[in-house]
């Protein structure tokens, strides 16, 4: 049977080397905040209660995660540490049966496999679970010394290190897995008798030892457990998330044609056999059928697009955009809250807003839907097979029905019904060779002026 999985999510520090008013959990990469990244990977275990501890910025985190289900906060104040923070959970934690995972609101790409690789151990084994890593560059890393069993025997501060221990490569991460009353058990029994005053958690793999437990190490690539705590390492998540996403997309059957320029948002969805041209940015809420075309320099965000449909080059889909399937959204058009359905097109230079663009229908280049009067926003109706012609006004509320055409240039503020044509423009005149003389004035006044000078 599997045991019940209480996840404890560290993220009451100040993060004061990010410089910010916003909490450093908070920050995003890819669209999505740092402890947003944590939570997306623990809910795949389902587990029975999240604690996120709270300390400096509490009221940040908490209307953050407001709402999230199973996800409760406890307070570390003053806060003395990890595994002072640890024990501020408790009297949170809801059941002392299962096992307890402890992660880091600063650290958000641990895979979902790698955790619940440490909560399987730790319940098969019966002891705690350390995360570790092989580092490049171990530095200021504690290291994990192992014995001849595999067993962790003790952390090792680097500062605190023997020539021997600093050529260890295999580093801790701080990230652990333990039986939940276990895991308590061992907190209560560490001390504060140091520098800094205050309870490492790191402590209890020594006082597990002396209890004779076993204490396994489960291993996950450096960059897996990479901490956020600068501007500068914000840019290099950011950097690592988009290159395993790309990855991730082309190995799911997506062209990128310039994978580098290309930037995904953590909840963008992409079929296979969609094509991404370069210079392509996503924002949040984008999802993507199969077979598709996003073309050059294109901005999407909160949009869906079906199956055969084309958008762009230097095209934006703002929220609320719906791109039926085999419509296309050409070069500078932009669509916000609007649907366009089946084989409907708006080829270029078109501010399609607030609109129902029906099947096969055809948007004109230079065409605006006028949605805003200054203090509420109307739709636009068009009906199927309907052609609006090039720099067509369209004055909303306004509906033009179907197999309807309106007249270039033309501001159409009533309603055109099916089959007809609207047309506003003003009776055109000619006034023969008036241009010829006003061209004669205007040369010779031109002339005047310069000998003058």
């Amino acid at each position: 049977m599997t045991q019940p999985i209480t996840c404890i999510i560290l993220a009451a520090g100040k993060g004061t080397r990010m410089k910010s008013q916003t909490h450093k959990v908070l920050h995003k990469v890819a669209g999505r905040s740092l402890l947003g990244h944590v939570l997306a990977g623990v809910e795949p275990l389902t587990p029975a209660q999240t604690v996120v501890v709270v300390g400096a910025g509490r009221d940040q985190v908490e209307a953050a995660i407001a709402g999230s289900a199973g996800v409760t906060t406890a307070l570390q104040e003053p806060q003395y540490g990890t595994g002072h923070a640890v024990l501020a959970a408790k009297l949170e934690v809801e059941t002392s049966v299962g096992i307890t995972l402890i992660l880091y609101g600063d650290v958000p790409f641990v895979p979902t496999d790698i955790m619940a690789q440490m909560t399987a151990t730790a319940a098969q084994q019966g002891g705690p679970v350390i995360l570790g890593f092989d580092a490049d560059n171990p530095g200021a890393y504690g290291r994990l010394v192992l014995g001849a069993d595999a067993m962790l025997e003790r952390i090792v501060e680097a500062k605190d290190a023997s020539t021997d221990e600093l050529a260890i490569t295999l580093c801790n991460s701080g990230i652990m897995a333990a039986p939940t009353e276990q895991l308590f058990s061992l907190l209560d029994a560490v001390g504060n008798n140091n520098a800094a005053g205050e309870y490492y958690l790191t402590d209890i793999v020594a006082i597990a030892r002396t209890r004779r437990l076993s204490v396994n190490v489960v291993q996950a690539d450096e960059v897996d457990v990479m901490g956020v705590n600068s501007r500068a390492d914000l840019a290099v998540a950011e950097k690592v998330f988009q290159q395993q996403r790309r990855q991730e997309m082309m190995d799911g059957g997506v062209t990128l044609q310039a994978p580098d320029t290309v930037f995904f948002q953590a909840d963008t969805t992409v079929g296979p056999d969609v094509v991404i041209e370069q210079n392509v940015v996503f924002g949040p809420g984008v999802s993507i059928e199969s077979g598709a075309i996003i073309r050059a320099f294109s901005h999407l965000e909160g949009c869906h697009v079906e199956s055969g449909a084309s958008v762009g080059p230097y095209a934006r889909l703002r929220p609320g955009a719906q791109i039926g399937a085999n419509a296309k959204v050409g070069n500078f058009v932009e669509v916000k809250n609007a649907r366009l359905a089946a084989g409907a097109k708006a080829s270029h230079l078109s501010y399609i807003g607030d609109a129902d663009v029906g099947q096969n229908a055809n948007i004109g280049a230079g065409t605006i839907t006028c949605n805003y009067d200054g203090y509420f926003k109307y739709r636009t109706v068009i009906g199927s097979g309907a052609f609006i012609g090039s720099n067509t006004s369209l004055i909303a509320p306004v509906t033009i029905g179907e197999n309807a055409i309106t007249g270039a240039g033309s501001a159409i503020a009533k309603d055109v019904e099916a089959g007809a044509l609207g047309i506003t423009r003003a009776p055109q005149s000619t006034k023969a060779g008036w241009a010829s003389r006003f061209m004669a004035m205007m040369s010779a006044k031109k002339a005047a002026k310069k000998k003058s000078a």
